[in-house]
């Protein structure tokens, strides 16, 4: 079936829905307007059940289908926070907060969510339960692991999870997945190079940390050249670099540097680690100077499961007529991942047109893609659960 009727009707009212949470983004956790809007909605729609505060800011809502024998439950989840960006889409609702921005089409997948949640409350078409997830702080904070950690699974006995996230590059409304890793783990770094400052024109009586920790980015290089297969898939960035010094006469006596590792493979994940532990301080070492690694780990591989993401894919394609099912894995990464870690499930890719990439001050979610992502969840409630007579 394709895209839903009654969701190309209300699709001016999820629109305008999508567009108020634009011009009031809300970062992390701190989503105090954000989270009642959700609750209020979910509320106003009949929801069983509504439940604000799970993971500090996220909101539960719970739909019983016309019948509930089956046992079935599945989840849904969409994130709300926006990013520390300063907006330059020229749109006419653009942000109203300088320095906040919905730049990854947050505020697109809440309002999808929201109109499956309204059409799924109205018909109830299907045999269980659908508990939506409306997560906070997916930018850096984990919020799908607060989620999970607060009892999203198992208090609702959650069986299956699914999630969507907008793709500029694809056409609108154009489905894409893939089984097994789809979207990198993400861990960060920060070196502390410390050598012996001094003055630039006698750098004999110094150990010069910018000489040392520029070998130490060449040398990080090197774990991608030469330690991983080069059918693997591993980035090793270095972001940042600051010197305690401000002037072209001095050698710093301390260099911080920052950066991040993203993998595919859990295994490589560990390698990536184990030699930047291993070249950092050596590195170091052989220039005369010191240096300390804080490596910290952050988002898993997203990875989605064989069965959750044949079924995911007929039911885009049901929606969109074709769906592409063997998509390229991308590097950056998803706290989606922590739900697929509790639960099998599958996450897709859904068309935003020609606009700048996620995270740009310039994106801009298409309206368009809305019928197509709330007919997806609402496809998938209908087929997984459906009603026998």
């Amino acid at each position: 079936m394709p895209v839903r009727n009654r969701l190309a009707e209300m699709h001016p009212e999820i629109t305008a829905w999508r567009r108020d949470l634009h011009e009031n983004p809300e970062l992390m956790y701190d989503l105090p307007r954000t989270s009642k809007i959700v609750a209020d909605k979910l509320t106003a729609f009949g929801c069983d059940e509504v439940v604000p505060g799970i993971g500090i800011s996220g909101v539960v809502g719970v739909i019983h289908g016309r019948k509930t024998g089956s046992g079935k439950v599945l989840a849904f989840r969409a994130d709300l926070d926006a990013l520390p960006i300063h907006e330059a889409s020229g749109v006419d609702y653009a942000s109203k907060t300088p320095g906040k921005m919905h730049a990854c089409g947050h505020d697109g997948h809440t309002a999808i969510l929201l109109g499956a949640a309204q059409y799924l409350a109205e018909t109830r078409n299907f045999d269980g339960t659908v508990v939506l997830a409306f997560q906070p702080a997916e930018e850096g904070g984990a919020g799908g692991k607060a989620m999970v950690d607060d009892g999203l699974m198992d208090r609702w006995g959650v069986q299956e999870v699914y999630g969507l996230h907008n793709m500029p590059g694809f056409e609108v409304g154009q489905f894409a997945i893939r089984e097994g890793a789809l979207l990198a783990s993400a861990d960060e770094f920060e070196i502390t190079v410390t050598g012996k400052g001094g003055h630039a024109a006698m750098p004999h009586e110094t150990v010069d940390t910018t000489l040392v920790a520029s070998h130490i980015v060449v040398a990080l290089q090197s774990i991608v050249a030469r330690n991983i297969d080069p059918l693997g898939n591993v980035v090793v960035t270095v972001g940042a670099f600051h010197t305690d010094s401000v002037a072209s006469n001095v050698i710093a006596h301390e260099v911080v540097m920052k950066g991040t590792v993203r993998t595919l493979d859990p295994d490589l994940r560990n390698l990536a680690q184990e030699r930047i532990e291993a070249l950092v301080p050596l590195t170091a070492q052989a220039y005369g100077g010191t240096a300390v690694v804080d490596y910290q780990r952050g988002y898993p591989v997203t990875v989605n499961h064989p069965e959750q993401t044949a079924f995911a894919a007929d039911c885009a394609e049901e929606v969109a007529g074709s769906v592409i099912r063997d998509v390229k894995p991308v590097m950056p990464a998803e706290d989606f991942a922590f739900m697929l870690e509790a639960r099998p499930g599958a996450y897709i890719f859904m068309g935003n047109g020609d606009t700048p990439m996620c995270h740009h001050p310039a994106y801009e979610f298409d309206d368009n893609a809305i019928p197509a992502g709330c007919s997806w969840f609402v496809t998938l409630a209908e087929r997984r659960m459906p009603l026998t007579a």
